[in-house]
């Protein structure tokens, strides 16, 4: 019920509540077990929450790790001293008028000083924020990279991280990582090549968060909600949002269905993560799959004609191949026929 009332709480908050919640700062300043469940938990239900939420906690690590505006000893003395001398002044001045004609007579000296010296403070404070409140917007900031149909990329990363972005994929990432975090927002495939150091590394998706420090590994969230990790090297953790946790070996996968079933197997690399290096692998698939590599791949819509056998199936390896090759490769052995006309492609059966 606690999860569920804060859960309700946090999802009208904008930057300003963010700064001001305790329960948000201890998170960013000082995490322990129970703010981290909470807020990766929170974060996982309410992606739409994902920005402004990393611009709090940014602008709050600032506040943290900046060098603040100071008074010196000195300064501070001799602001109280002009402060006395004042009031001396003012004490035998009162003297010569009346208490009704002194104005000086409801407010001492000393509150006015007072109130100036809260004035001053209030003044710097300010100061800060405004100055900070730039300087993030200035310096950090999210970028999102987004890839169609038929096109893939490399992204390096602040940290020296690189990763390979698949086609039909975005990725969300940090200008610059915080001090205590690295993490990015997938959406579709990536190969992570992850620069190794005593941050841990996330990877937040719809269904789980992957956890590492260095390593190499491949993330696929597919387009039905399955979710797959194939691990190169290194180790990895991946939560749900059901709060269970998998540890990864090297060679090992965990697939995740999208009733939330999950279980691991071990994998071929060169079918998994040979796209990074421009390797179009069939291995078996039914013409289903055949048809959305194809159009992943090339950036191509495929219409057919005819009937799909439910015995048809194809396997196959490309590098750097033309559609063209590779169509011809399939009509080859499984005898269809194609017409190519632009980003359209129809296939007889």
């Amino acid at each position: 019920m606690e999860f569920e009332r804060n859960h309700m709480k946090y999802e009208d908050y904008k930057l300003e509540h963010f700064l001001c919640d305790e329960f948000f700062v201890k998170w960013v300043k000082n995490p322990d077990e129970n703010t981290k469940h909470f807020w990766e938990k929170w974060l996982v239900a309410n992606p739409q929450k994902r920005e402004i939420v990393f611009e709090a906690a940014q602008f709050i690590k600032s506040i943290t790790y900046q060098e603040r505006p100071e008074l010196s000893n000195e300064a501070y003395l001799e602001l109280f001293e002009n402060i006395i001398r004042f009031e001396e002044g003012e004490l035998s001045a009162k003297k010569k008028t009346t208490r009704e004609g002194s104005w000086f007579s409801f407010f001492s000296l000393r509150k006015i000083a007072a109130v100036l010296l809260c004035c001053f403070c209030t003044w710097v404070i300010w100061d800060i924020f405004k100055s900070y409140d730039k300087e993030l917007k200035t310096e950090t900031h999210l970028i999102t990279k987004s890839n169609p149909k038929g096109i893939k990329s490399s992204i390096g990363l602040s940290d020296g991280t690189i990763i390979h972005l698949n086609s039909d994929s975005e990725l969300i990432y940090p200008s610059e990582f915080s001090d205590s975090l690295r993490l990015v927002t997938l959406k579709g495939e990536a190969f992570f090549e992850v620069s190794k150091e005593s941050r841990p590394f996330k990877v937040q998706m719809d269904q789980a968060v992957v956890e590492v420090l260095g390593t190499e590994f491949n993330v696929n969230q597919s387009s039905n909600n399955q979710f797959a990790v194939a691990l190169i090297s290194g180790k990895v953790k991946v939560n749900d949002n059901l709060g269970n946790q998998v540890v990864l070996d090297p060679s090992e996968m965990l697939v995740m269905e999208k009733d939330g079933n999950f279980y691991k197997s071990t994998f071929d690399s060169l079918e998994i993560v040979g796209w990074k290096d421009k390797n179009l692998i069939f291995n078996e698939d039914d013409f289903s799959e055949v048809k959305s590599k194809l159009e992943n791949w090339y950036g191509i819509e495929i219409s057919i004609k005819g009937q799909v056998s439910k015995k048809w199936a194809y396997t196959g390896q490309y590098h750097d191949e033309i559609l063209t090759n590779v169509l011809e490769g399939i009509k080859q052995t499984s005898r269809i026929q194609y017409k190519i006309n632009g980003k359209r492609v129809e296939i007889t059966l």
